[in-house]
């Protein structure tokens, strides 16, 4: 008498892996369209600290032509040095408020984020430009007259300040993320039972 090998349980899938969730959702763009708005309109904050904290320059009026009051100053140099710790602040300020806002991150998130620094500090430099000292020079010095001393327009000579913001909050996030962000559970590799199942080396029943 044959002995009958019942059938043998049904694979897996070929791939064995759940279905995935796309890696960017409309809520993800929705969040980061909204770090990349609030983000920019604080770019006006860093235009009032920079035009309040700024050095101003110094100019003297004499006849027809406007003269440094001081020659060896450093405040042109220290108007964009502000400007960048300024920046560098609001950048990690930033950063922080977004991770503490959602951790667990994400690439429209960052995205957001990078794109809204740069608004932010495009929007700094034009407001900071508004609030401090008017940039027709020749006017100033008529109305200051001849030998007494006013303040040049506030401006930047190194346009690379213009990334700390973007730079400091993508590089604060990031090692945020890094440090404190959720991890991923690791991958459990799907079961495929046993094989060969057990009732193949079974002792066979006695033959009657």
């Amino acid at each position: 008498m044959t002995e009958e090998t019942p059938p043998l349980p049904p694979l897996p899938p070929s791939d064995g892996l759940p279905d995935q969730e796309p890696a960017v959702t409309p809520a993800d763009i929705r969040d980061g369209a909204a770090v990349a708005l609030v983000v920019g309109v604080c770019g006006v904050l860093l235009g009032v600290l920079w035009a309040w904290l700024a050095p101003r320059v110094q100019y003297v009026a004499h006849g027809q032509a406007v003269f440094l009051k001081n020659t060896e100053g450093e405040a042109r140099v220290g108007a964009d040095g502000t400007f960048f710790l300024l920046s560098l602040g609001l950048g990690v300020l930033s950063a922080l408020a977004v991770f503490l806002w959602r951790r667990r991150g994400g690439v429209a998130l960052v995205i957001g984020l990078t794109v809204g620094s740069c608004f932010a500090a495009l929007a700094g430099w034009r407001v900071g430009l508004w609030l401090g000292p008017g940039t027709d020079v020749a006017a100033a010095a008529a109305r200051a007259g001849d030998g007494v001393a006013f303040s040049a327009p506030l401006q930047l000579l190194a346009w690379g300040v213009l990334l700390g913001w973007p730079m400091a909050a993508a590089l604060t996030h990031l090692c945020l993320t890094a440090v404190f962000g959720p991890r991923d559970p690791s991958p459990t590799p799907p079961s495929e039972g046993t094989y060969p199942p057990p009732h193949v080396h079974a002792t066979p029943p006695p033959q009657s």
